[in-house]
């Protein structure tokens, strides 16, 4: 029984976490922000977060802040992946995944298509700013 309470734990943490980057994103302007819950769905990790920014410099500071603002709370990311160039920029904080895409690259990837099976989360704060 212990490993279930753990697991809720560690689960309801996970998304109270991603739950938080999704707020920083919104408060750095990021347009579409989405969140995916992938747990049933794959054990590569239990969330994706996925957002645009306007331009590559906009997706690269999203993510930048996401990582800085996180890293404030005590949580760092574990892998990066395309900040330099922008176009496509991967965070990685193994319960939960951002990607935040140049919105050409967005279209094109379509990644809440490929993981349709996913439940889609209601982004807390969303005021549905996006385009």
């Amino acid at each position: 029984m212990p490993s279930n309470t753990a697991t809720t734990s560690k689960t309801s943490n996970s998304l109270a976490l991603v739950q938080r980057a999704a707020q920083i994103a919104l408060d750095t302007k990021a347009l579409d922000v989405v969140l995916l819950d992938l747990r049933g769905v794959t054990d590569m990790t239990d969330f994706f977060l996925i957002a645009s920014g306007t331009s590559d410099t906009h997706a690269r500071a999203i993510g930048e802040h996401i990582m800085e603002e996180m890293k404030k709370e005590g949580f760092r990311a574990n892998h990066v992946e395309g900040l330099e160039k922008g176009r496509w920029v991967l965070v990685d904080f193994v319960d939960f995944v951002v990607h935040i895409f140049h919105p050409t690259l967005r279209n094109f990837y379509q990644l809440e298509r490929l993981w349709a099976d996913a439940e889609q989360i209601p982004v807390e704060g969303d005021k549905g700013t996006g385009a």
